[in-house]
C-alpha cells in the first residue's frame, strides 16, 4: 500500500501490517528510503474510525469494489 502527498509524490509505502499481541505493527518505508515501524494501539484504531463520516465510509466501500486506474 502506498500513501501519496497532494502533489502525487509517494510519501510512504506500507509493506506489512501484522498483529502483535493487542496492537498492529505497520512496517514500511518513508520517502522510499527511511524504514518505519509504527504501532497502532486499539484506542488509536477506535480514534481513527471515529474520524470517518458516512460519506467517507461509502467512498471506502466503493473503492474496495471498484478497479482503479493506473497513474503515470
Amino acid at each position: 500500500m502506498k500513501l501519496y502527498g497532494p502533489d502525487n509524490q509517494e510519501m510512504m509505502q506500507v509493506s506489512k501490517i501484522e498483529l502483535d499481541g493487542q496492537q498492529l505493527m505497520i512496517r514500511g518505508k518513508i520517502y522510499g528510503t527511511m524504514p518505519l515501524v509504527a504501532v497502532l494501539r486499539p484506542e488509536e484504531v477506535r480514534a481513527a474510525l471515529s474520524l470517518l463520516n458516512w460519506k467517507t465510509v461509502v467512498f471506502v466501500i466503493k473503492a474496495l469494489l471498484s478497479r482503479s486506474k493506473k497513474t503515470k
